[in-house]
């Protein structure tokens, strides 16, 4: 016995309702994603324009840049106890670093299922800096971990000085695989600075055919100044200016 059919009480036959897809929140969506890795990337790059500032402290001699190093975990008070700002500052920073990076390979996921089959000829990208933003990210994300142990924990430093800032930058910058290690990811934050600022800028609306000029300037002088900033520590150390 055939199941009879639901009709429209016209008497016309009822067609069965396409299922709506699943709705996405703001933060799963392709937007949120990017928006996502837009705003921790500026608070990354505030976090270089501080850092680097402190870096050149070492131009200055052993006494100012341990005292810099010194205030490093004694700001806030009598506010805050000693050392509660600095983690304070770790802990935005690594939500950032966190983010940045999980919102990246989402992303990349996301690209590559909406494009499951290669190009046959490979789409020429926009410049060098765009072409290596993901292999950049990799080498920046084992430079901090290497960072961390240098300058830091002084794991990796044998010639470290516990409480001597000043004289465990010169250890470091004393060996041939410091400077390396430094020099290529100082590169590599450089190029990322250059292509992440403009593309921020174009996620959070600031970009337009009128701003994208000075958008760009803005981007590559900020990607020099920094990098050369960064820079100039170890060439320093090198050369025996900082000694």
């Amino acid at each position: 016995m055939a199941l009879a059919s639901r009709t429209h009480p016209s008497g016309t036959e009822r067609k069965p309702s396409p299922s709506r897809p699943p709705r996405r929140t703001f933060l799963g969506s392709t937007v949120g994603k990017k928006a996502v890795m837009a705003v921790s990337g500026l608070i990354l790059l505030g976090y270089l324009v501080a850092h680097v500032m402190g870096n050149l402290k070492v131009f200055f001699g052993p006494d100012e840049f341990n005292a810099y190093g010194h205030w490093l975990r004694t700001m806030g008070a009598p506010v805050l106890h000693h050392g509660w700002a600095l983690w304070l500052v770790r802990v935005v920073l690594l939500a950032a670093v966190v983010a940045h990076g999980v919102s990246a390979y989402q992303l990349t996921r996301l690209d590559r299922k909406a494009r499951p089959v290669r190009y046959v000829h490979k789409r020429r990208r926009a410049s060098y800096a765009t072409r290596t933003m993901r292999w950049g990210g990799v080498i920046i994300a084992l430079f901090v971990v290497w960072h961390l142990l240098d300058l830091t924990t002084l794991t990796v430093n044998e010639n470290a000085q516990p409480g001597h800032p000043y004289e465990n930058v010169v250890a470091t910058f004393s060996t041939w695989y410091g400077n390396v290690i430094y020099l290529v990811a100082m590169l590599a934050v450089g190029l990322h600075i250059r292509h992440g600022f403009w593309s921020a800028a174009q996620t959070l609306g600031a970009g337009s055919a009128r701003r994208d000029r000075a958008l760009k300037a803005i981007a590559n002088t900020l990607a020099l100044v920094l990098t050369a900033g960064f820079v100039s520590v170890p060439v320093a150390v090198m050369t025996g200016v900082v000694s």
